[in-house]
């Protein structure tokens, strides 16, 4: 397997440094990069955090989380050590100003230069995200050279979403503001890019004329866990639609760009957003489902209702099913129906392409079903792609026909380990590349199409419809594509 090529030696600052998503995923995205031989001489991880620190217990505290979230197959004691040997720890709290001094000190200690690439990843509540980057540029760590990368939420709604922006962009310019979206560094959302565009044969599919309707799917079976603070406050629609669900949509209905570029794609996904069809409220209550789980059983155990795990009365919806359009000339009158929930059967984000059927019925006297030609795009996990086609039973006599599938597993078809998302957009980040990372107009425009829905819901009549733990959402979200005579497509 070819190794990528290695990027420039870099301060990688991670902002909530001791925290859940650093030692889940952060660290050991960078740790599986310097295993591959991706991180040069030079690279150095700084965390900062409140936590009472030297570098050493933070690197201790680092070995546990990577022998907890790193397979045991991929992880490699050199590596291991290679890695802890770049990290440090800065005890600071972004809000004091006298305290600041800490970490500039930390980073201008052995730094290979003074434009060295610096990256500040804030792993930190989006409140705050404001007042580190002021900072950064009061003690001279904000230049042309240093990137800044914001974790969702970003932002409640769009007022929100634009104070953070304004905050953020008075000191960064936008070409060095990273917006992650997780997603988007999956191995089958970029290969949805390749196969539309590096093959003839789906593109002159990929319309109104051929496609008869579009589903996107981000199922979890879990609840809401530990996180049921911050769900609370935010809700299926804010943590999974306004981000990850759009910008699925936004790369299945987009135009062809010129090439494959840092702004182009981003242009092209603008352009779909602009297109939905604009929530009224007729249309919310209409075609937008709110559901939340109640008990029941998952994987054959009881499984608590919504409210008994956060542990108060609650009217926060865990489950979204809607129904949309992109308003142009290439998906006019297509619907693209969306879903998201928790304690559903199963974990699985999957696009489903559904096609129309053929125009004209050449076997009228074959045997077995017929079923609309689709194309799933596994998002996770198992990524990959099945296509289901109609073909003959094979025999003598009449024409019997059957559905199967031709099907696409990168687990099989290349044989190598698939890196997971933060792998990518970690180095993408270093590398310069925003191509797979969310635009301030993008964010924006999301936001806008979601804000009827969010105001609709705001009113005290709303209620979620509640659906039992382990099963596939409230009624009304299957009856939704029931009355267009079409129906969710589960998972084989």
């Amino acid at each position: 397997m070819a190794i990528p090529s290695p990027v420039e030696p870099c301060d990688f600052t991670v902002f909530g440094g001791t925290g859940d998503l650093a030692l889940r995923k952060l660290l050991p995205a960078l740790y599986l990069r310097d295993r591959d031989g991706q991180l040069p001489d030079g690279f150095r991880v700084i965390g900062v955090s409140r936590h009472t620190a030297d570098d050493d217990a933070y690197r201790a505290m680092v070995r546990d989380a990577l022998t907890q979230h790193v397979s045991s197959a991929d992880l490699d004691e050199a590596a291991v050590a290679r890695l802890l040997a770049r990290l440090h720890h800065v005890e600071l709290d972004v809000e004091d100003v006298g305290a600041w001094h800490l970490l500039h000190a930390r980073l201008k200690e052995g730094a290979a230069s003074e434009d060295v690439i610096r990256v500040f990843y804030l792993a930190v509540a989006p409140g705050l995200f404001g007042t580190i980057c002021e900072h950064l540029d009061e003690v001279g760590l904000a230049t042309e050279r240093s990137r800044v990368v914001l974790e969702k939420p970003m932002g409640s709604d769009l007022a929100t979403a634009r104070r953070v922006n304004e905050a953020v962009g008075r000191v960064f310019e936008e070409s060095n503001i990273f917006r992650i979206d997780h997603y988007l560094g999956k191995e089958s959302v970029q290969n949805l890019l390749v196969t539309r565009f590096a093959n003839t044969f789906l593109e002159p599919l990929w319309n109104s004329h051929w496609v008869d309707h579009v589903q996107i799917t981000a199922a979890e079976s879990l609840g809401v866990g530990e996180r049921g603070s911050y769900y609370d406050r935010s809700g299926a629609l804010r943590d999974m639609v306004q981000n990850h669900l759009l910008q699925l949509l936004c790369l299945v209905a987009m135009e062809p760009p010129t090439y494959v570029d840092r702004e182009t794609v981003r242009d092209e996904k603008l352009k779909v957003l602009q297109a939905l069809r604009p929530m009224t409220p007729e249309l919310v209550d209409r075609d937008v489902v709110a559901g939340q789980y109640a008990a029941g059983l998952c994987d054959g155990a009881p499984a608590k209702a919504y409210v008994d795990e956060v542990g108060q009365p609650s009217d926060t919806e865990t489950f979204v099913a809607l129904r949309t359009e992109v308003q142009n000339w290439r998906w006019a009158g297509v619907p693209f129906y969306l879903r998201t929930g928790k304690r559903l059967p199963e974990r699985v984000s999957e696009i489903v392409v559904v096609f129309k059927e053929p125009p004209h019925a050449m076997f009228p006297h074959s045997e077995g079903p017929t079923e609309p030609n689709r194309l799933h795009i596994r998002v996770q996990p198992d990524e990959g792609m099945r296509l289901h086609m109609t073909a003959k039973e094979p025999g003598p006599g009449g024409i019997r026909l059957r559905p199967v599938s031709l099907d696409l597993s990168y687990a099989a078809a290349f044989g190598a380990r698939s890196p997971d998302a933060y792998e990518r957009l970690l180095m993408d980040v270093v590398r310069g590349n925003p191509t797979l990372f969310m635009r301030r107009d993008e964010v924006e425009a999301a936001w806008a199409w979601v804000a009827p829905i969010l105001d609709r819901w705001s009113q005290p009549t709303h209620r979620p419809r509640r659906y039992p733990a382990g099963t596939n959402g409230p009624v009304a979200a299957a009856t939704l594509l029931e009355r267009d005579g079409r129906s969710w497509q589960e998972t084989e």
